[in-house]
């Protein structure tokens, strides 16, 4: 079976983890870094070292960046620009939706594809089928090299606006700092009387799989129709209920901040006479700023 070939620009942790995930799925892979000794575990395994970015690029029809930042990007493909006429440039670097947006359009004026893309794991998870990929960009590219993108990981397609994968990539890393964050302060709590992280740890995935998840997904309906019931647990119940977390740290010497945040967001919608709607209303407060 023919694999696609494909060029993977920048060989930082990412980039090589992704060189590597290319070669491991059998695809030809030709890869460039600015440090050309990076390149020597991977000219190893099978990589073809390319001397300049005109040569990696004139190499593959599919090629992958992966660098610092945007304009890292630019610099790098801006010599090279009338080489990708007619190739697909997947763009995995971290950014902005602006970014995004305007990488696109000098993309399109330059006759190329363009896919934006957001990795949304380590390294170490690059090659698994569990770890997501996001994309938006050019439908037809996506389609035309989704299976060679799926040796990445999950390719999800995020449709044709090239901004949206940056914009769920920020939202998404909001959710992963907003619960991590709950889980440390939750285990400092426990830990204060005796609980160890590894002993509170299971209940705590549990209640986030079999609940939290629960309520985000009950939740996204009421957000979209601006409607808030209050079926399950109106926000009066969460406010006594914060409450007895932020007492429960003061008595144990737990600072304060996360829950007393909650708190006073909880208060404000209370006290603007919401106090019968469910805990989704403070997408409002969110949205007012």
């Amino acid at each position: 079976m023919n694999r696609e070939h494909v060029t993977v620009l920048g060989l930082g942790r990412m980039g090589t983890a992704l060189a590597d995930a290319f070669l491991s799925a059998g695809h030809p892979t030709t890869v460039w870094n600015r440090t050309a000794g990076r390149a020597d575990p991977l000219v190893a395994r099978g990589a073809v070292r390319a001397a300049t970015p005109g040569d990696a690029v004139s190499a593959a029809g599919l090629v992958v960046v992966c660098v610092l930042d945007y304009d890292a990007v630019r610099a790098l493909l801006a010599p090279v620009a009338g080489s990708l006429a007619g190739r697909t440039v997947v763009n995995l670097t971290s950014g902005s939706p602006e970014q995004a947006r305007a990488a696109a359009a000098w993309a399109a004026g330059h006759g190329f594809d363009y896919l934006d893309g957001a990795v949304m794991s380590t390294p170490p998870g690059v090659g698994s089928p569990a770890s997501m990929f996001l994309y938006s960009g050019s439908p037809a590219a996506l389609a035309a090299h989704r299976d060679t993108l799926a040796a990445l990981g999950d390719p999800v397609d995020l449709g044709e606006d090239a901004g949206v994968a940056s914009l769920y990539d920020v939202a998404l890393l909001g959710v992963m700092w907003a619960t991590l964050s709950g889980w440390l302060h939750a285990t400092a709590l426990t830990g204060a009387d005796g609980v160890s992280a590894t002993a509170f740890t299971p209940v705590a995935v549990r209640w986030l799989s079999a609940a939290v998840t629960g309520f985000m997904e009950a939740y996204a309906g009421q957000v979209d129709a601006g409607h808030y019931p209050g079926d399950d647990a109106t926000l009066d119940v969460h406010r006594a209920a914060v409450g007895h977390l932020v007492h429960a740290g003061r008595d144990r010497g737990i600072d304060g901040t996360l829950p007393e945040l909650s708190q006073a967001l909880i208060g404000r919608a209370v006290d603007s006479g919401y106090g019968g709607d469910s805990y989704a209303r403070l997408v409002e407060l969110f949205r007012k700023g």
